[in-house]
């Protein structure tokens, strides 16, 4: 549910200076000098993210995760169903920011992506399926998904709950079955399939649908978190998991991942209402589903900044890891900036 918007060419957003603050969704806006977001603005480390070239980290292992992720969905019988599942989870305009950012976390604690591929074919597959059903006439009724017609716009309704149903159940068998015992515990494997789990269930991203679905403006701030900050934690956690990080460092990452999880859709949020502002359409306006909604621009581009501070604070404790921990830098500083296009490499 999380990073599912693909923006071409998108703006620079600016965002106002304010006084950090932890109740910052029960304050009243105050008037400020709006600056341009840039990498300097709030990294403690501004060099790490400049310098990194993220397009080219990025692309590249997308093109290695579409492999694994072809490899892993061969068609077959009943084959309806397994072209449905590949439809979605291998759609071109797909970032892979899950599964790209499991690898991300496995790699700053020394692991090595072999280890990380499996688990981040099976964040996508069920990145894939939270969308399929997501997009469902009985859910947020979305006609299309990454430019292209939704899954049950082309295979139908009963067809695409099928494929989300044996997505999620794949994920996991993915897992136990394809990840090197030579590199990675059982011990471990466990931790990330129960990590997996939990992000998905009741407590997580179905719980953020739930709410979304009765629209109260008052729990918008619980649904980003459990719709799309879910995701982006559980997929930074699975990959210090992998790993073998310690337990206060994967308590940074929770944080972490949560927070860009967040920011990554509140950004998303506010370029989609200034979009609207521009079409004059009530109709299209979805009050009640984001920040930006509910709270207005000026409100989210608040709630981005603290998010962006927050999510770079708890990766100034991975200081001692040197340079490994650049790609989860830059990561922040895209969601808000979108410097490039993500474009799904061959």
């Amino acid at each position: 549910m999380v990073f599912s918007i693909l923006l071409p060419s998108p703006p620079h957003l600016l965002l106002p200076r304010k006084t950090p603050t932890t109740t910052i969704l029960k304050q009243k806006p105050k008037p400020s000098s709006p600056i341009r977001c840039s990498t300097s603005s709030f990294s403690s480390t501004p060099s790490l993210s400049t310098q990194f070239d993220l397009k080219t980290y990025w692309t590249t292992l997308i093109g290695e995760i579409n492999k694994k992720l072809d490899e892993a969905i061969p068609v077959q019988y009943p084959e309806k169903i397994y072209e449905a599942m590949r439809y979605s989870v291998l759609a071109k305009a797909a970032k892979r920011a899950p599964p790209v950012m499991c690898v991300a976390a496995c790699e700053l604690f020394g692991g090595n992506r072999l280890a990380a591929f499996p688990t981040a074919c099976a964040l996508e597959m069920v990145h894939a399926a939270s969308l399929i059903h997501d997009d469902l006439p009985c859910m947020d009724d979305d006609p299309s998904r990454r430019g292209k017609p939704s899954n049950h716009k082309i295979y139908g309704v009963d067809m695409a709950i099928l494929a989300g149903d044996a997505l999620f159940p794949l994920g996991f068998r993915h897992i136990v079955s394809h990840t090197p015992s030579d590199l990675v515990p059982e011990t471990r494997l466990l931790r990330v399939i129960t990590e997996i789990a939990r992000a998905v269930g009741s407590t997580g991203m179905a719980a953020g649908q739930f709410l979304d679905l009765k629209g109260e403006p008052n729990s918008v701030e619980f649904v980003q978190e459990k719709k799309f900050g879910e995701m982006g934690e559980c997929s930074a956690v699975c990959g210090g998991l992998l790993a073998g990080a310690e337990d206060d460092e994967l308590q940074r990452l929770r944080r972490y991942g949560r927070a860009v999880g967040v920011l990554y859709q509140v950004v998303d949020d506010v370029l989609e209402e200034k979009k609207r502002e521009n079409e004059e359409n009530e109709e299209t306006m979805k009050k009640g589903k984001s920040y930006a909604g509910v709270y207005g621009v000026e409100k989210a581009l608040e709630v981005a900044e603290e998010l962006r501070a927050k999510a770079k604070k708890e990766l100034d404790g991975f200081e001692k890891y040197g340079e490994s921990v650049t790609p989860l830098y830059s990561f922040v500083d895209y969601a808000v900036d979108r410097g490039f296009s993500v474009d799904s490499a061959s």
